[in-house]
């Protein structure tokens, strides 16, 4: 977890945090940049849609899924 950066985001009204490693947000701002939306209005998509595990899992799947 050493590598891993958290960040605080409110999520449906709710405060929440999530710690994935820094290549992945680099990914997930590059992404959201290409959608023109914000990290947070795309780890809002992502949480909204069917997932197991994590919030983070879920990114990180997304990500993969993207390329």
């Amino acid at each position: 977890m050493v590598n891993q950066i958290k960040k605080s985001l409110i999520l449906s009204g709710h405060k929440t945090s999530v710690a994935i490693e820094k290549d992945f947000w680099i990914a997930l701002d590059k992404i959201a940049k290409n959608k023109n939306i914000t990290i947070e209005s795309l780890i809002q998509n992502i949480d909204q849609d069917e997932r197991d595990g994590s919030l983070a899992s879920a990114i990180r799947v997304f990500i993969l899924n993207s390329l």
